[in-house]
């Protein structure tokens, strides 16, 4: 008999090229042997939760063009160019703040539920309000109930980190003429002995006062005399100078004092060279002034009805919270700083968690939205290529693009715009914030600086929430 041909000895490919979808784990295990590999960044949508893909279908499907054209008008309102005008007393210009109210950052808390930092905060403002001649009294008169404390945010305003202000607080007005809208911030304290870092010795209530009684009034003058100072504007050139205009400012601050320089060496004020040597001394100037710029973009986009954006994002240190446009707000637990750079001697475990309502830039195209931009962002992050990722995360959860915000080392992109919960909620993807840490317990100041992660559950119940609220 003839004897059956055999088949072919199967051979194996000398050079393996695969397509990796999800699970990134079996790709680095490819390119560590040597393979090439294109990795797919697919997850199960929504995290596979049943009601939550049900809404989005809703959401990215019938309900779409409704709620896109919304957002067209919303970053419409994201892409004005408002104005710093003036520096009040908080108390004449702050609708609801009353003579023994304090604001605070963050969604709203009690006393009994603040961190240690925000304490100190607070009752270094009740001391520099005159309300009690030292801590003690002050804790007395919370305990008392002789205190209100409300949201910053509620009233028009952003404070960063752990900053509380009392009705003499000075604070930048901002307007916007396009949206209709006026916000308001403090004026930054500087680094050090401060209460926006928690700290409540007697330096950080002479600090209070300092701004109060000298830096505010030598501003004041000096816009004044200006005409009042377009602080996006110097942003977007701070931004081709390497800031992110949240975590670094210092290019953005150094074109502000450029501007002021005339206004201040004419002012009257008699000790108009303290406030100087202050205001250049703290390269964090003009972090307050684009939180206000920013609260009053959001608050004209927040007038949007039916838009799918983040209009209010905001830490108080023991809750995070959002807002879509003027809902109430969501709350959820604050989340730790896990990609930080800490002081010598400090760790996680001397941190406070996430605080302060500067997240009110990332939602216009600032801080951790440009990090790939940032190479002070790559310190913290690990690297610029996970800088880069991080700025990219940022464009995949955002409706648009900023026209005045252009990225140069990105080949002058501009930056991504606008938080879009139905895409943050799809995909498990949730925004980076800048952010400085404080010590969580011995009121030391701030210990280090990083990114945080905004918590995923605030996102989704807003999604869902849109979805019941859109017909």
């Amino acid at each position: 008999m003839k004897r059956a041909e055999q088949p072919p000895a199967p051979r194996l490919p000398r050079e393996v090229r695969v397509i990796n979808v999800g699970l990134p784990l079996f790709a680095d295990a490819l390119r560590d042997q040597g393979a090439s590999v294109v990795g797919v960044d697919w997850r199960v949508p929504a995290g596979g939760d049943s009601r939550l893909v049900a809404a989005l279908e809703r959401l990215l499907g019938p309900k779409a063009a409704r709620i896109d054209a919304a957002n067209a008008q919303a970053l419409a309102h994201l892409r004005a160019s408002p104005i710093v005008r003036s520096v009040e007393r908080a108390g004449s210009v702050i609708e609801g703040l009353g003579e023994r109210t304090l604001l605070h950052c963050g969604p709203p808390i009690s006393w009994d539920d603040m961190i240690d930092p925000l304490r100190r905060s607070a009752t270094a403002a009740i001391v520099a309000e005159g309300w009690a001649d030292d801590i003690a009294a002050a804790m007395a008169l919370v305990r008392a109930g002789e205190i209100e404390f409300q949201p910053a945010n509620d009233h028009r305003a952003v404070v960063p980190m752990a900053t509380v202000i009392g009705p003499s607080a000075p604070v930048y007005v901002v307007e916007n003429a396009h949206g209709g809208t006026t916000a308001f911030s403090s004026i930054n304290q500087g680094a050090g002995d401060a209460p926006w870092f928690g700290v409540n010795s007697d330096a950080a209530i002479e600090r209070l006062k300092l701004v109060r009684d000298v830096v505010g009034p030598v501003l004041a003058e000096a816009l004044k005399r200006h005409g009042g100072i377009e602080i996006l504007d110097l942003a977007a050139q701070g931004i081709a100078m390497a800031d992110d205009v949240h975590m670094r400012i210092q290019a953005t601050t150094n074109l502000l004092l450029r501007d002021l320089l005339p206004a201040l060496v004419r002012s009257s004020h008699p000790l108009v060279a303290v406030a100087a040597d202050f205001l250049s001394g703290n390269p964090l100037t003009t972090l307050n002034m684009a939180m206000a710029a920013a609260k009053s973009l959001v608050d004209a986009a927040a007038g949007v009805d039916g838009a799918s954006l983040v209009t209010t994002m905001a830490r108080n240190g023991a809750s995070f919270g959002v807002r879509l446009g003027n809902r109430p707000w969501i709350v959820t637990e604050a989340p730790p700083v896990r990609s930080a750079l800490f002081r010598p001697g400090f760790g996680p475990e001397n941190a406070a968690p996430d605080i302060g309502d500067s997240a009110v830039l990332e939602l216009i195209g600032l801080g951790a939205s440009i990090a790939g931009n940032t190479p002070a962002a790559a310190t913290f992050l690990g690297g610029q290529a996970e800088a880069l990722a991080l700025t990219q995360a940022m464009e995949t959860i955002s409706a648009g693009e900023s026209d005045r915000f252009r990225m140069p080392y990105l080949s002058n992109k501009g930056s991504p715009l606008g938080l879009d919960v139905r895409r943050m909620a799809e995909l498990s993807i949730t925004p980076g914030i800048s952010t400085g840490i404080v010590h969580a317990t011995d009121g030391l100041g701030q210990i280090g600086a990083g990114i945080a992660r905004a918590p995923l559950a605030c996102f989704v119940q807003a999604a869902l929430e849109l979805d019941e609220r859109i017909a």
